[in-house]
């Protein structure tokens, strides 16, 4: 059974989200706030986190920080009254898998979360896999149609990390950030130059990189 860590300083929330992730066999872990949450996270077994931003002692932001600097592939989702392009675009660059604005609908958290959970399966695996594609990242091997794509190790990262997250918006602070593993001023141009050098030798249907204006890039498979 998945193990959710819910972190909502809302008790009706909180226990609205708990009964919906049981009905869906999940088993929540609850916390009140950030440093509960921080506390649960480094002493149970946890498959995605549920988070608020705005909560007391600690907010969702800089737990999802420091959550990030231990576990860089543990799914995480943002739940929030905020709804600003900045709010947004600062939830992902922290770190966040995805945005839902309060109210919450349960039955589209629930349809999240097993996206979520599918695409943490793929990146532990390090396999994967969508019709004439296969993007093995132990060997860094790309294939379409079973015949080799040359990608630098840049390239295969980037690509892996769009179509193993495929839907999710990444900013290019973000992208830079989670591959390159600095902050940089020409960070845009970098990843630019990257989503264009992959559209030019990649040639099938299969999916498509979408640039996402004011935010970034996402894959998303057809």
């Amino acid at each position: 059974m998945f193990k959710i860590l819910v972190v909502e300083d809302d008790r009706h929330i909180r226990n609205i989200i708990e009964k919906r992730l049981e009905k869906a066999g999940y088993e929540p872990l609850l916390a009140f706030d950030g440093r509960e949450g921080i506390a649960l996270f480094e002493s149970q077994k946890v498959d995605l986190i549920i988070t608020d931003i705005m909560m007391p002692h600690v907010d969702g932001i800089s737990l999802v920080k420091e959550v990030r600097s231990t576990n860089p592939n543990i799914p995480i989702i943002m739940l929030t009254a905020l709804d600003h392009i900045k709010d947004k675009e600062n939830s992902f660059i922290s770190g966040a898998d995805d945005y839902i604005v309060k109210p919450v609908d349960m039955k589209e958290l629930i349809l999240r979360i097993q996206s979520l959970l599918r695409r943490y399966k793929i990146i532990n695996n390090q396999l994967f896999e969508h019709k004439s594609i296969l993007l093995n990242y132990k060997t860094f091997v790309c294939q379409i149609n079973q015949k080799d794509i040359t990608l630098t190790k840049k390239e295969f990262m980037l690509l892996f990390k769009l179509l193993s997250s495929a839907g999710q918006i990444f900013t290019r602070e973000q992208l830079m950030n989670d591959i390159w593993g600095y902050d940089s001023f020409s960070y845009e141009r970098t990843i630019d130059t990257h989503i264009k050098r992959l559209r030019e030798k990649i040639d099938t249907s299969d999916f498509e990189l979408v640039t996402v204006r004011g935010l970034g890039y996402k894959a998303v498979l057809l």
